[in-house]
Protein backbone atom coordinates (compact mmCIF):
# COMPACT_ATOMS: atom_id res chain seq x y z
CA UNK A 1 0.00 0.00 0.00
CA UNK A 2 1.28 3.45 -0.90
CA UNK A 3 2.05 5.87 1.88
CA UNK A 4 0.20 9.15 2.38
CA UNK A 5 1.87 12.50 2.96
CA UNK A 6 0.82 15.71 4.65
CA UNK A 7 2.44 19.09 5.20
CA UNK A 8 2.01 20.15 8.84
CA UNK A 9 2.95 23.38 10.62
CA UNK A 10 5.54 22.65 13.31
CA UNK A 11 3.25 24.21 15.91
CA UNK A 12 0.60 21.61 15.04
CA UNK A 13 2.82 18.55 15.49
CA UNK A 14 1.43 16.61 18.45
CA UNK A 15 3.52 15.19 21.27
CA UNK A 16 2.71 11.67 20.10
CA UNK A 17 3.86 12.47 16.56
CA UNK A 18 7.05 14.04 17.90
CA UNK A 19 7.76 10.80 19.76
CA UNK A 20 7.24 8.82 16.54
CA UNK A 21 9.59 11.16 14.68
CA UNK A 22 12.31 10.82 17.29
CA UNK A 23 11.94 7.04 17.31
CA UNK A 24 12.42 6.94 13.53
CA UNK A 25 15.56 9.04 13.85
CA UNK A 26 16.90 6.85 16.63
CA UNK A 27 16.33 3.69 14.56
CA UNK A 28 18.27 4.99 11.58
CA UNK A 29 20.94 7.28 13.03
CA UNK A 30 23.66 6.79 15.62
CA UNK A 31 24.27 9.33 18.39
CA UNK A 32 20.74 10.76 18.23
CA UNK A 33 19.89 13.02 21.15
CA UNK A 34 16.43 14.32 21.95
CA UNK A 35 17.57 17.89 22.57
CA UNK A 36 19.22 18.13 19.14
CA UNK A 37 16.15 16.67 17.48
CA UNK A 38 13.88 19.17 19.25
CA UNK A 39 16.22 22.03 18.39
CA UNK A 40 16.11 21.18 14.68
CA UNK A 41 12.34 20.92 14.80
CA UNK A 42 11.94 24.23 16.62
CA UNK A 43 13.95 26.02 13.92
CA UNK A 44 11.66 24.84 11.12
CA UNK A 45 8.28 26.02 9.81
CA UNK A 46 6.84 22.76 8.48
CA UNK A 47 7.10 19.01 8.73
CA UNK A 48 6.27 16.70 5.85
CA UNK A 49 4.77 13.67 7.60
CA UNK A 50 4.64 10.37 5.70
CA UNK A 51 2.37 7.74 7.18
CA UNK A 52 0.43 4.56 6.58
CA UNK A 53 -3.07 5.71 5.52
CA UNK A 54 -4.76 2.83 7.36
CA UNK A 55 -2.89 2.65 10.66
CA UNK A 56 -1.65 6.29 10.68
CA UNK A 57 1.78 4.95 11.70
CA UNK A 58 4.53 7.42 10.87
CA UNK A 59 6.90 6.01 8.25
CA UNK A 60 8.96 9.08 7.47
CA UNK A 61 9.26 12.84 7.76
CA UNK A 62 11.25 15.86 6.64
CA UNK A 63 11.53 19.23 8.39
CA UNK A 64 11.39 22.34 6.19
CA UNK A 65 11.83 26.10 6.50
CA UNK A 66 12.28 29.14 4.29
CA UNK A 67 15.54 31.06 4.77
CA UNK A 68 16.35 34.67 3.86
CA UNK A 69 19.82 35.98 3.09
CA UNK A 70 21.55 38.83 1.33
CA UNK A 71 24.31 37.78 -1.04
CA UNK A 72 26.51 40.37 -2.74
CA UNK A 73 23.87 43.03 -2.10
CA UNK A 74 20.95 41.00 -3.47
CA UNK A 75 18.25 39.26 -1.42
CA UNK A 76 17.73 35.52 -1.84
CA UNK A 77 15.34 32.98 -0.36
CA UNK A 78 15.97 29.28 0.07
CA UNK A 79 13.80 26.36 1.01
CA UNK A 80 15.91 24.42 3.49
CA UNK A 81 15.41 20.75 4.30
CA UNK A 82 16.57 19.62 7.75
CA UNK A 83 16.11 16.26 9.48
CA UNK A 84 14.78 13.77 6.92
CA UNK A 85 14.21 10.03 7.16
CA UNK A 86 12.11 7.33 5.54
CA UNK A 87 11.83 3.95 7.23
CA UNK A 88 14.13 1.55 5.42
CA UNK A 89 11.19 -0.78 4.72
CA UNK A 90 9.51 2.00 2.70
CA UNK A 91 12.43 3.20 0.62
CA UNK A 92 11.23 3.81 -2.90
CA UNK A 93 7.87 5.26 -1.93
CA UNK A 94 7.37 8.72 -3.49
CA UNK A 95 5.00 10.26 -0.95
CA UNK A 96 7.63 12.51 0.60
CA UNK A 97 8.92 13.70 -2.78
CA UNK A 98 5.36 14.38 -3.90
CA UNK A 99 4.52 16.59 -0.91
CA UNK A 100 7.91 18.31 -0.97
CA UNK A 101 7.46 19.11 -4.66
CA UNK A 102 4.04 20.61 -4.04
CA UNK A 103 5.50 22.76 -1.26
CA UNK A 104 8.35 23.91 -3.51
CA UNK A 105 5.98 24.82 -6.34
CA UNK A 106 3.70 26.74 -3.98
CA UNK A 107 6.68 28.79 -2.81
CA UNK A 108 7.76 29.44 -6.39
CA UNK A 109 4.28 30.65 -7.32
CA UNK A 110 3.98 32.80 -4.19
CA UNK A 111 7.35 34.52 -4.78
CA UNK A 112 7.32 35.78 -8.38
CA UNK A 113 10.53 37.53 -9.30
CA UNK A 114 12.42 36.34 -6.20
CA UNK A 115 15.78 34.60 -6.44
CA UNK A 116 14.87 31.21 -4.99
CA UNK A 117 16.88 28.08 -4.22
CA UNK A 118 16.62 24.70 -2.56
CA UNK A 119 19.35 24.43 0.06
CA UNK A 120 20.15 20.83 0.94
CA UNK A 121 22.75 19.36 3.27
CA UNK A 122 23.57 15.74 2.59
CA UNK A 123 25.29 13.18 4.79
CA UNK A 124 24.38 10.27 2.51
CA UNK A 125 24.49 9.54 -1.21
CA UNK A 126 20.80 8.64 -1.27
CA UNK A 127 19.91 12.23 -0.38
CA UNK A 128 22.41 13.70 -2.83
CA UNK A 129 21.09 11.41 -5.57
CA UNK A 130 17.74 13.20 -5.30
CA UNK A 131 19.27 16.26 -7.00
CA UNK A 132 19.95 14.85 -10.50
CA UNK A 133 16.54 13.15 -10.48
CA UNK A 134 14.61 16.32 -9.66
CA UNK A 135 16.69 19.16 -11.14
CA UNK A 136 18.39 20.09 -14.39
CA UNK A 137 20.76 22.48 -12.61
CA UNK A 138 22.22 21.76 -9.18
CA UNK A 139 25.59 22.17 -7.49
CA UNK A 140 28.10 20.84 -6.69
CA UNK A 141 28.15 18.20 -9.40
CA UNK A 142 30.59 15.95 -11.21
CA UNK A 143 30.35 17.37 -14.71
CA UNK A 144 30.85 21.12 -14.21
CA UNK A 145 32.30 23.55 -11.69
CA UNK A 146 30.02 25.44 -9.31
CA UNK A 147 29.39 28.96 -10.69
CA UNK A 148 30.61 31.81 -8.46
CA UNK A 149 27.08 33.05 -7.73
CA UNK A 150 25.94 29.59 -6.64
CA UNK A 151 29.01 29.26 -4.42
CA UNK A 152 28.41 32.67 -2.84
CA UNK A 153 24.77 31.81 -2.06
CA UNK A 154 25.74 28.42 -0.65
CA UNK A 155 28.43 29.96 1.55
CA UNK A 156 26.12 32.67 2.86
CA UNK A 157 23.39 30.21 3.79
CA UNK A 158 25.77 27.74 5.41
CA UNK A 159 27.76 30.32 7.37
CA UNK A 160 24.58 31.86 8.75
CA UNK A 161 23.70 28.56 10.45
CA UNK A 162 27.08 26.88 11.00
CA UNK A 163 29.65 29.69 11.37
CA UNK A 164 32.27 27.46 12.97
CA UNK A 165 31.48 24.05 11.46
CA UNK A 166 31.23 25.12 7.81
CA UNK A 167 34.39 24.75 5.73
CA UNK A 168 33.81 27.08 2.80
CA UNK A 169 36.64 25.85 0.52
CA UNK A 170 35.22 22.32 0.51
CA UNK A 171 31.52 23.12 1.01
CA UNK A 172 31.40 20.68 3.94
CA UNK A 173 29.77 21.12 7.34
CA UNK A 174 32.17 19.25 9.62
CA UNK A 175 30.53 16.98 12.14
CA UNK A 176 30.89 17.83 15.80
CA UNK A 177 31.21 15.08 18.45
CA UNK A 178 27.50 15.47 19.21
CA UNK A 179 26.44 15.19 15.56
CA UNK A 180 24.40 12.14 14.65
CA UNK A 181 25.25 10.00 11.64
CA UNK A 182 23.57 7.30 9.60
CA UNK A 183 23.74 3.84 11.12
CA UNK A 184 26.19 1.41 9.59
CA UNK A 185 24.75 -0.32 6.54
CA UNK A 186 22.24 2.40 5.62
CA UNK A 187 24.43 4.57 3.41
CA UNK A 188 27.41 2.38 2.60
CA UNK A 189 28.94 3.21 -0.77
CA UNK A 190 29.46 -0.18 -2.38
CA UNK A 191 31.59 -0.79 -5.49
CA UNK A 192 28.37 -1.25 -7.47
CA UNK A 193 27.13 2.18 -6.37
CA UNK A 194 30.39 3.77 -7.49
CA UNK A 195 29.52 3.01 -11.11
CA UNK A 196 27.05 5.92 -10.79
CA UNK A 197 28.99 9.16 -11.47
CA UNK A 198 26.80 11.12 -9.02
CA UNK A 199 27.50 8.66 -6.20
CA UNK A 200 31.18 8.56 -7.12
CA UNK A 201 31.31 12.36 -6.96
CA UNK A 202 29.52 12.47 -3.61
CA UNK A 203 31.92 9.91 -2.13
CA UNK A 204 34.95 11.88 -3.31
CA UNK A 205 33.54 15.25 -2.29
CA UNK A 206 32.29 14.16 1.14
CA UNK A 207 34.48 11.26 2.21
CA UNK A 208 33.68 12.08 5.85
CA UNK A 209 29.96 11.36 5.49
CA UNK A 210 30.39 8.19 7.54
CA UNK A 211 31.20 10.31 10.59
CA UNK A 212 28.38 12.78 9.92
CA UNK A 213 29.99 15.40 7.64
CA UNK A 214 27.40 17.06 5.41
CA UNK A 215 27.79 18.33 1.86
CA UNK A 216 26.06 21.65 1.14
CA UNK A 217 24.08 21.60 -2.10
CA UNK A 218 22.05 24.17 -4.00
CA UNK A 219 19.51 24.05 -6.82
CA UNK A 220 17.72 27.03 -8.40
CA UNK A 221 14.08 26.75 -7.38
CA UNK A 222 12.18 27.48 -10.59
CA UNK A 223 9.52 25.58 -12.47
CA UNK A 224 11.85 25.34 -15.45
CA UNK A 225 14.55 23.67 -13.38
CA UNK A 226 12.36 20.70 -12.43
CA UNK A 227 12.92 17.64 -14.60
CA UNK A 228 10.15 15.62 -16.28
CA UNK A 229 10.84 12.91 -13.71
CA UNK A 230 10.15 15.42 -10.93
CA UNK A 231 6.82 16.39 -12.45
CA UNK A 232 5.83 12.74 -12.75
CA UNK A 233 6.38 12.35 -9.00
CA UNK A 234 4.76 15.64 -8.04
CA UNK A 235 1.82 15.07 -10.37
CA UNK A 236 1.52 15.86 -14.09
CA UNK A 237 -1.05 18.60 -13.49
CA UNK A 238 1.48 20.50 -11.39
CA UNK A 239 3.54 21.31 -14.49
CA UNK A 240 0.93 23.92 -15.37
CA UNK A 241 1.81 27.28 -13.82
CA UNK A 242 -0.24 28.00 -10.74
CA UNK A 243 -1.25 24.37 -10.12
CA UNK A 244 -1.46 23.38 -6.47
Amino acid sequence: MRLAGKLVNVSDVTAARRDEMFTLMDEHYANVRRELFESDLASKQWVICIFDPVSDRLCGFSTQTLLDAEVEGRPVKALFSGDTIIHRERWGDHALSHVWGRLALSIIDAQPGEELYWFLISKGYKTYRFLPVFFHKFFPRHDMPTPPRMKAVMDALALSRWPTEYDAPTGIIRATPSQYRLCEGLADVTPERLTDPHVRFFQAKNSGHIRGDELCCLAPLTRENFTPAAYRVIGPESAARGAS
